[in-house]
Formats: C-alpha cells, structure tokens, sequence
C-alpha cells in the first residue's frame, strides 16, 4: 500500500475513533494533535495516544499496559504481535484506564 492510500485510510480509521469518543466526553478529556494523533486522558491522570506511524504503515496505541501496533487487512485493523481487532484492544485498554465499560461500538 503506498503512503497516500495508508494515509487516508488511518486518517479515516482515526476521525471513526474520535467521533466514537464523543459519547464518553464526562470520562474522556480528548485532544487532538496535528499529525494524526489523538490524546486521550482519564480522570485519574492516565493517558492512551493513539497515532498513525506512516513509515511503518501501522496505527500505534500506547496505553497503559503496553503498546499496540495494529495494520490494516481485509477492512480491518489487526495487531501485528496477536491478531487482536484494534476496536477490541481500544475497549480493553480504556475499560482498564476509566474503571468503567468504555465500547466504543465502531459498527462491528
């Protein structure tokens, strides 16, 4: 895939994101930084950022319990380690950091 499909791709992925944490605005502090990258930060001070790596064609999500690199095939984005849906790890990983159920319920 070349620079300019991977990027509007993520770009698309990453705008499919923010609207969808819209609905958690009283838990979510969301800012969104130039270059594709969003911010997220919780009441209790933590953050996830969420970005896309042109050069490695990948989106990156760096949370708490770890970092996450995640590829598109087939429609959606997988994780290059396990295979993991991104919308899926994006649900675990801000569950643990608000202390509550965040779906961000993307379509699937």
């Amino acid at each position: 895939m070349d620079e300019a499909a991977f990027n509007a791709l993520a770009e698309a992925e990453l705008a499919r994101i923010e609207h969808a944490l819209e609905a958690f605005e009283d838990d979510i502090e969301l800012e969104v930084q130039a270059g594709g990258v969003l911010e997220l930060e919780f009441e209790n001070g933590s953050k996830v950022v969420i970005n896309r790596h042109t050069a490695a064609r990948e989106i990156w999500v760096a949370a708490k319990s770890g970092g996450f690199h995640f590829r598109p095939e087939g429609g959606r984005w997988l994780g290059t380690r396990d295979g993991v849906d991104l919308h899926a790890t994006l649900a675990r990983v801000l569950s643990e950091q608000a202390g509550r159920r965040i779906d961000l319920a993307m379509g699937e």
